[in-house]
């Protein structure tokens, strides 16, 4: 019987650790999690993603005005807060850096509060450097009009390459 419960476990303990598992980039790397994650990629305890893992996250469609484009736009992409349960992030904040290395912090539960998503389709087209891509942190504009400040607009990073969490 002792058996059987150890064999039990053990099952019980694979399924978990499999359940906690990121497969590895088989395209360009696009974003780079770093810092306190606790489900990682690569042997630098970091998690990398390519397009398809993050738009494999669920896509979620947004139709929204920004401050920096004229009219509403549809955009689509993976929530922050499905990249978070990816790496196993519940609390903290996010240092999120642009290919050009400007920077801005995120508290994680900005995730939990609201839609904000790793917009990387513009109108049907994956976004292009030029077009703030390849990922765009997007706030819910047009449905949560009190986020239109100062404050929230510094935190919607373009060109995102890296995010640490803190």
């Amino acid at each position: 019987m002792k058996k059987y419960v150890v064999m039990a476990l053990m099952a019980l303990a694979s399924i978990d650790l499999y359940a906690h598992t990121l497969t590895k980039p088989t395209g360009p790397v696009i974003l780079t999690v770093t810092g306190n994650i606790n489900i990682t990629n690569t042997e630098r305890k970091t998690a990398e993603f390519d397009r398809e893992m993050l738009m494999n996250l669920g896509v979620v469609e947004q139709k929204t005005m920004t401050p920096w484009s004229e009219g509403v736009d549809s955009y689509k992409g993976p929530l922050l807060r499905s990249l978070m349960a990816a790496v196993g992030v519940d609390s903290g904040t996010l240092a999120v850096t642009a290919l050009n290395d400007f920077s801005a912090l995120v508290p994680v539960q900005d995730g939990k509060n609201y839609n904000v998503m790793l917009a990387m389709d513009i109108n049907g087209k994956p976004m292009s450097v030029r077009d703030k891509g390849p990922i765009f942190l997007l706030y819910p504009f047009s449905d949560v009009p009190s986020l239109n400040n100062e404050v929230i607009y510094n935190r919607s990073v373009w060109q995102i390459k890296l995010i640490n969490v803190e």
